[in-house]
């Protein structure tokens, strides 16, 4: 479970008689802070346990005597009158071992349960026996929030500021993206960071948000259920699309400035699904409105997320889903969400891709964090009714194939960005052979002329991409009946990005 108030959600769990609590963060200063804090708000004593030291008191001098095998000092806390915190490092490699820690961890439980307390671990829940998994609880202490990272910032500047001249560059709006762009780091990741953007320059600017978008990245790369897409395209690379552009547009202010869209009254936007014909720019949309956001952009590949082990695909998506969270502000990408859903009405598969469209249903109801959902779908049919619901996403685009003048403005970008001059091109003439062409197959007629240019050592012509055109047969042809299809459903019920 989530702590939503974390001193209150922990008191309640201790009172109420969970005496083995995990709390699932590697912020190990976070974690002994709220123990501080929850030992003195519940006026108990907070105890640590090392191998190297055994058990200590925080708040006084030296160890008692003899604890630094588990077995003792479990046997002390189970001969203890005293209701008590104990924070136990190590738990991972404890737990899994002998059947007599085993033993000795179910006396010191039984006895915290009668005087009050509990054993504390940090980081994940490691296995654990029958009897230790039944009064075990596993927590997860949410990511620093905006104060706290402010409190950081100010006491690093402090630090910092006393060895030598420090100078912040960054106007309100900026210092609100630095704030965002730490959210889902640890307390300790944010210190390394701007510390070391400090003592590098002595200033904190504009250009250290690279510096924390790249410790995100290692972050995310980490798990391996994101993927962290770097984005290098913009709208100025996208033709046509005017209808998804105006939409998009009208939001980034909201996202450059999200501090004041909240004194506004408004909320992070939800997400866009964008359904249409195979190769008209939809996943290339999801890179530019990163880039014109300037917030990273993460990746969930459906397909990695199953697992043949019962009950694992769904946490793999519960996962998947908190890391975005923890992230935020980012937009989560689904490239062809029919790919992860379009079997949740069948039962082929035990039940598994229903469980996971409800896990991601309620995700997508209930969550409140700034992730920015942007799915891309081909075959709408295969979606289930229950995705394409009002209120699901703030709206269904479709993409269609590009009319004449976007034709000729895609070949011009593709040369341009193959480094040929389109100057010397008529693109137009082109745009109007390559009727019904998609994006992605002007882009394959750009290529193929150039091989067959460089092949030739001549430079790529007018003729030469027509020569292409002519040996094409786009899927406006080869899928005819497929396109119309799309075409229908999508009458009415979405808006047109074209």
């Amino acid at each position: 479970m989530a702590l939503t108030d974390p001193l209150r959600d922990a008191e309640l769990l201790i009172r109420s008689g969970h005496p083995l609590l995990f709390i699932d963060s590697l912020d190990r200063p976070r974690v002994h802070s709220l123990l501080r804090h929850l030992a003195d708000r519940m006026g108990l004593p907070l105890f640590r346990w090392s191998r190297a030291r055994g058990l200590t008191r925080v708040d006084r001098d030296g160890s008692i005597y003899k604890t630094e095998e588990p077995e003792k000092a479990l046997r002390h806390m189970a001969a203890s009158d005293q209701p008590a915190l104990y924070l136990m490092k190590g738990l991972d490699t404890l737990l899994p071992g002998s059947q007599l820690v085993q033993a000795k961890f179910v006396e010191a439980l039984d006895r915290l349960q009668e005087v009050g307390g509990a054993i504390v671990g940090a980081g994940a829940r490691p296995e654990l026996s029958p009897a230790l998994s039944l009064r075990a609880t596993t927590v997860r202490l949410p990511s620093p929030t905006r104060d706290e990272l402010r409190q950081l910032l100010a006491h690093i500047l402090r630090d910092v500021g006393e060895r030598k001249k420090v100078t912040v560059e960054l106007a309100r709006r900026e210092m609100d993206q630095l704030l965002d762009q730490l959210s889902g780091l640890t307390l300790m990741e944010s210190e390394k960071i701007l510390t070391r953007a400090l003592l590098e320059d002595g200033r904190l600017g504009p250009e250290d948000l690279r510096h924390v978008a790249d410790a995100k990245r290692r972050v995310i790369e980490e798990d391996g259920l994101l993927e962290y897409t770097p984005v290098e395209e913009s709208f100025a690379e996208i033709a046509d699309l005017a209808g998804l552009k105006h939409w998009l547009s009208r939001r980034t202010a909201l996202i450059r400035d999200p501090e004041g869209a909240r004194e506004y009254g408004l909320e992070f936007p939800r997400g866009i699904l964008l359904a249409g014909v195979p190769g008209c720019g939809k996943s290339l949309c999801a890179r530019a409105v990163a880039t014109e956001w300037q917030i990273p952009l993460l990746r969930m590949d459906p397909g990695g997320l199953f697992n043949r082990y019962i009950g694992e695909t769904e946490r793999n998506l519960r996962r998947a889903l908190d890391l975005a969270e923890e992230m935020a502000p980012v937009i989560l990408w689904i490239d062809e969400l029919e790919k992860a859903f379009a079997s949740a009405g069948g039962s082929n598969d035990g039940g598994v891709s229903r469980r996971v469209l409800g896990t991601f249903l309620s995700w997508m109801q209930e969550h409140r964090s700034q992730v920015f959902l942007l799915a891309t779908a081909n075959d709408v049919d295969q979606l289930p009714a229950e995705l394409m619901r009002k209120g699901r996403f703030d709206e269904l685009f479709f993409v269609d194939l590009p009319d004449e003048d976007s034709r000729a403005e895609i070949v011009r970008i593709h040369l341009r960005n193959r480094k040929q001059d389109p100057a010397g091109i008529d693109a137009a003439a082109v745009a109007r052979e390559a009727r019904d062409f998609s994006g992605a197959e002007l882009e394959q007629v750009v290529v193929s002329a150039l091989y067959a240019a460089f092949a030739d050592r001549t430079k790529v012509s007018t003729e030469s991409l027509l020569a292409e055109v002519k040996q094409t047969r786009p899927l406006a042809v080869t899928a005819r009946e497929r396109i119309q299809r799309l075409r229908s459903w999508a009458e009415g019920r979405t808006v047109r990005a074209n």
